[in-house]
């Protein structure tokens, strides 16, 4: 009896809603509502299209400051602000790990790492086996030479190409 009676209020409340969604007065739009007229813009505010005077701002310069500051937070691991000999030489661990392919550790790592040790206890300056940033500073590589600018041949124009030139001797196809 109770499925019964459940059925039909479940028929007249899907009938309901049928009959609110058939008669409901919600309008459809049509077509998109009218664009708002741009307002015109003066010709002294548009950007010019000329190149020429175009200059955008310059490139922000890295100091030498901020690069050993970058240097300087790339082997601090830890963010103490010292760098241990553990951290300096977690680079080397890894490079350790590339070259003994086999895992034998038939090099070893003192004899690999002698120059990062040499290196850090040079750097170490009042020897209390940390490095400040003061003293990180002196272990910065030195800096790269210039490389020579490339000195090309010169450029042939589009008429040189054309022409055979006088060296070379002009070739008979046409078999006289």
């Amino acid at each position: 009896m109770n499925r019964f009676v459940l059925g039909a209020l479940a028929a007249l409340f899907l009938a309901g809603i049928g009959m609110f969604w058939w008669q409901s007065r919600a309008a459809v739009e049509r077509a998109a509502p009218p664009q708002a007229a741009p307002a015109a813009a003066m010709p002294e505010d548009l950007p010019s299209a000329d190149p020429a005077e175009m200059i955008g701002p310059d490139l922000p310069q890295a100091t030498e400051q901020s690069r050993e500051q970058r240097r300087f937070g790339r082997l601090d691991r830890d963010r103490d602000g010292k760098i241990s000999r553990v951290e300096m030489l977690a680079v080397r661990a890894a490079a350790f790990r590339k070259l003994d392919k086999d895992g034998n550790n038939l090099l070893t790592f003192e004899e690999w790492a002698v120059r990062t040790v040499d290196k850090f206890a040079a750097a170490d300056a009042n020897h209390d086996r940390w490095l400040s940033p003061q003293e990180f500073r002196s272990t910065a590589p030195k800096p790269a030479k210039a490389k020579p600018r490339c000195i090309c041949a010169p450029a042939r124009h589009k008429g040189a190409a054309a022409k055979p030139d006088a060296d070379e001797p002009e070739s008979d196809e046409g078999g006289s």
